[in-house]
This record gives structure tokens, sequence and C-alpha cells, in this order.
């Protein structure tokens, strides 16, 4: 039996059930974690330099605690010149259950939520003291997700009591995420506390207005009143009729009349749990689910409740609709920046979909979006190929034109600016074809690659053109997303005052609402940190250490590397070498170049 390791709170290791290992000093403890969170190996070169700097000779200090390692877990490799240790060989890794395993399981890691080496400073290891800072900080949001999840689907089982309990503790860990909040206010009210949920609605008005000076948006009313389904008509006259129910409200909700489509989804919920029929049951639930997901701006938490009810219903009745409903979950983690639960939701989806080629497609694509979120940027355009490939040989246009434009995204951040032209033009040709709605997105990548070609006038058009629609669309992210590129053509026109008075209108409008995709707030602010520096504005640390906090809270490795990347700009001499540190391990030429030039 492998080694049971605990690294949240104290950490410790446990041998043969019950038997503590010791390990000796702090950097034993750093090196095991280290590993644990870099499973494809690490050179000896690199763990020498990273947490050894301060030894006379760093290589044979690293030989030592690796022999720590060894003695402590047993028989688990550590030799050669890439160091790995075998997750396989292990029986338990507690931040492995907490970013990857079932929330079930999650929820009983004795850690859950407290700091990865609590306790532990390595002040004589700065660089790998930045690796772990931004590590608790992405443990912790972790962590959050892990309690959110189990919320919504005790939920959707009918424990609404239980599950106003996890969200009272979401509330707890972080009352100013609007999210969190309206998820407690629709638990207390599905479980039929209404007193409780006008209660903790009143004080989340009082709360916002003293700490943040806005009231927080409509989806915490809603919550008070709105449930996954109400009957507001007679019933549908047998299977058929609650088909033609779901076809009106995705029809509706296509048109763009939203309300009077998820009436109609709402409505076919209720009647296919009348005829009992599993399969209608399940796709009555994830059609009502991605339209709140996609569709009704600020309702992710409605939705995700109604998708883990699909979920919930299908695994085993209709896994194909199951894997949509783990593929749609995942993307609205994939929106709060909870990567790893996301990827997890995909691991899910893919085991599900089996040889459903199209839902294939569809969880390739948000898998290659994670992945160009979190800057592992050679798989993330591999899988994006695949789904597009695979999006193209079935016929699904609007796929196929999301994975190209998330393609393209990915290598534009990479300097690759032929390939990603090539991708973005397909994408914004055929979104104006076949997908007006979507346009905005692909068209704001394509402008932002003629501005980085120094194509000033071209890119400002075509900014201008998407900002437009966005706003007519009334979508945030398409809106944040141009936008931002409104306030880089200011910056390249030498306007640092427009710059800044539109870029931080591009901030407010991308987080109007509480789900919206934070990777577009962290790419808006990365943009307002470059302008401040260049202009030697006094926000430029204020600035910066949100671009920090919320990029190291998510993994998005590329903008951590940027935020250090400011603050060194800004003055800060020690970020320069942060930058360095974190940029090498980012398959990106473009900001390694610009890391060593720090």
């Amino acid at each position: 039996m492998g080694p049971v390791i605990h690294l949240l709170g104290t950490p410790r290791v446990q041998r043969d059930g019950a038997a503590k290992a010791v390990l000796r000093g702090h950097k034993a403890w750093g090196l095991l974690a280290y590993l644990v969170q870099h499973p494809e190996g690490v050179s000896r070169q690199r763990l020498a330099a990273l947490l050894f700097e301060d030894a006379e000779d760093p290589l044979a200090a690293l030989r030592w605690n690796l022999s720590e390692l060894r003695r402590a877990l047993g028989d688990v490799g550590l030799g050669g010149d890439v160091v790995v240790l075998p997750m396989e060989r292990t029986a338990y890794v507690d931040i492995d259950v907490v970013a990857r395993g079932h929330w079930s399981q999650a929820l009983q890691v004795p850690g859950l939520g407290q700091d990865l080496l609590d306790g532990m400073s390595f002040a004589s290891s700065p660089s790998f003291a930045v690796w772990l800072e931004a590590e608790r900080r992405r443990m912790r949001a972790t962590a959050q997700s892990v309690l959110r999840e189990a919320a919504l689907a005790r939920l959707a089982t009918g424990a609404a009591a239980e599950a106003a309990q996890l969200a009272a503790r979401l509330v707890g860990l972080d009352p100013l995420d609007e999210g969190f909040q309206v998820l407690l206010v629709r638990c207390l009210s599905t479980a039929g506390d209404g007193v409780g949920a006008a209660r903790q609605a009143a004080a989340c008005r009082e709360l916002f207005m003293r700490e943040l000076g806005v009231a927080p948006g409509p989806a915490l009313a809603d919550a008070l009143h709105t449930g996954t389904a109400s009957i507001t008509t007679g019933p549908a006259a047998g299977r058929a009729g609650v088909v033609a129910q779901l076809q009106a409200g995705e029809a509706a909700i296509g048109a763009g009349v939203l309300e009077a489509g998820l009436q109609c989804l709402r409505r076919a919920m209720v009647d296919a749990d009348g005829l009992g029929d599993p399969a209608l049951r399940v796709r009555a639930r994830l059609a009502l689910g991605g339209a709140l997901v996609h569709a009704a701006r600020g309702r992710d938490e409605e939705g995700a409740a109604a998708l883990h009810q699909a979920l919930a219903l299908g695994q085993h009745e209709a896994p194909t609709l199951a894997a949509a409903a783990c593929r749609e979950l995942g993307y609205v983690e994939m929106l709060r920046g909870s990567y790893e639960r996301a990827l997890a939701w995909m691991d899910r989806a893919t085991g599900l979909a089996t040889d459903d080629l199209a839902e294939q497609a569809r969880i390739a694509t948000v898998r290659g979006t994670i992945l160009s979120d979190t800057a592992h940027y050679s798989a993330a355009t591999d899988v994006l190929r695949q789904a597009t490939a695979l999006a193209d040989s079935l016929g699904e246009v609007k796929q196929s034109i999301y994975a190209q434009s998330m393609l393209g995204r990915a290598l534009l951040l990479c300097g690759d600016m032929d390939g990603a032209v090539t991708a973005l033009d397909v994408s914004t040709r055929e979104s104006r074809r076949a997908w007006t709605a979507f346009l905005p997105w692909p068209q704001s990548l394509r402008a932002e690659a003629e501005l980085m070609r120094g194509r000033v006038d071209p890119a400002a058009e075509l900014f201008e053109q998407a900002f437009a629609l966005g706003c007519q669309l009334g979508d945030p992210c398409w809106e944040g997303i141009a936008g931002r590129g409104l306030g880089r053509v200011a910056m390249a026109r030498r306007q640092p005052a427009l710059a800044a008075e539109i870029l931080l209108d591009a901030l407010k409008r991308c987080t109007r609402l509480p789900d919206a995709y934070l990777w577009g707030k962290a790419y808006a602010l990365d943009a307002l940190c470059g302008l401040a520096v260049r202009s030697r504005m006094p926000q430029v640390q204020a600035w910066s250490d949100e671009l920090m906090a919320l990029a190291a809270g998510a993994g998005m490795r590329e903008l951590i590397v940027r935020a250090y990347l400011h603050q060194a700009e800004g003055g800060h001499a020690p970020a320069a070498a942060a930058a360095r540190v974190l940029a090498s391990e980012i398959e990106n030429p473009a900001l390694r170049r610009e890391a060593l030039a720090s």
C-alpha cells in the first residue's frame, strides 16, 4: 500500500495505514508539494535552483532531501536526472482529491479550505515562495469550487437544508462573491426558509452597498422566487406535447425571446416528470440548464442546479445526455476560473460520451479553452485542432466556429500571427454567415492581431464593429473584449487618459454579472496595468495586485507572469525574478523573451 499524503493544513505522511512518517525540514515538504504538482517530472537542476539556491552545494542539498522523501514515502523512485513522483504508487494525495476528485470525496478531505503547507515559510528560497503563494491562492479557490459544486448537487437531489449549510460556508469564506450569496439565498428559499432567504438577501444588499458601493444584480432577487420549474399552464398531451414544449422553448431562446422560452422549458420539465420518461426528464433539464447558462445572463447558479439534476437522472439512463450535462457544468467552472474542477468535469463527460462524436467535439473545445486559459498552449492547440477537424467532419458549423476562435486565440497569445490570423479569419467569416451573435468574439481577436502587427486603423474599425454588436446583444463578455481592444487602440494613438477611461469601462462591462468569464476580466486588467506602467499612473501597484490575486486564484499562469512583469516595471525588483521563474514553465516563446528582458 502506498503512502497517504496530506499537504493541506499541517502536512503529514502516513505509511502502512497508520504509521506517521517524519520529514525533517520545510524544504523536504516543499519539494514533495512541488513534485506532486508537477507529475510530468522536474529536472534536478531546476529543483536545486528553486529550493536550494541558498545552499553551498544546491545539488547535494537536493540529494539529501530526496533521500528524506524516499525514507518517508517508501518505494516511489525519485531517481534520475528528471525527478518524477509516480502518483500511481501513492494511495492518497489530498490536493489531488480536492482538484480532481468527486465533490463527495473532496468534502471529506481534512484540510479542505486550509492553506497548502500551512504555517511554513520559505524566505531563503524566494523563487519557491513565489510559486507556493500562487498555489495557495489556487487551492483556496478550488476548495470554494468544491463547496459550491457540493451545494448545487445537494440542492439538485432535494437536500436543500444540507445545500444551505454548504452555501453558508462559502459565504463565510468570501461574502463579497455575488454567486455565493445568490446560491445561499436560493438554497434557503428552496428549503422553505423564506424568511431566512429574505434576510440573507437584505444583508447581502447592505454589505455590497457598504463595501463595494454597488447593489447586487437581479440574480439575487430571482433566487428568492424562481424555482427550477414552475407550472404556468395546463399539462401537455403526452410525450409529443413535451417534445413540442422543448422545441418551442429552444426556438424562442434562439430567437432572443428569453423569458417565454424559459417558461416553455420549465413547463416541459414538469410534464416530463409527470410522464416518468427518464430520457425526456434528462433532456428537459439539460435544455433548461444550458439555456440559463448560455442565454440568461447572471443565472448560472439556477442553470447549474438543473444540470446537476440532469446528471443525477441521466448517468445510468441516458449517458450521452449526462455527458452533455457534465460538459456544461465544466463550462460553468471554466467561466469562474476553477480550471481543475472544470477539467475533472471534462474527464467525466468524456467517459460518458462514448461514441457520440458531436459531443466529443464539444467536450474537446471546452477542454482546449481551459488549457489555453491556463497557458498550456501546446496541449491546447492540439486539442482545439482535433475539435475543429471533428466538428467540420460532422458539419457542426457553430462548434467549428467556436473551436477555430479559441485556436486562433491560443496562437495569438503565443505570437504565432500567421496561424492566428488563418484561424480567426475562418471563424469571423463563418460567424458572419451562420452565427452573428458570436461574431464579436473572433472579430475582436482578429482586431488584436491587426493591432499587434501595428495596423492601428484597421484594428480600430474591427473593434468598433465588435463593440457595437456586443452592446446590441447585451453580452458582457463581447463588450469587455471589444472594449479592451478600443482601450489598446487609444494607447497606440498616445491617448492615455482616453485609454484609461475606456479600459475601466470595459472592466465594468465584463464583470457586471456574477457569472462573467473571469479570464476576460483578467485580460482587460492586464491591458490596464500595461497602460498604468507606461503612463506612470499611481494605480500601478493596486491594479497589478488585483491582477495577481485574480490570476493566481484561478491558475492563469501567463497572467500571473504578466502581473509580476507589471510590478517589476513599476519598480518592484524581486518581481522580475519571479516572472522569469514562472515564465520558464510556460510554452510561450514571446512571454519567455519578455520575462528575460525584464
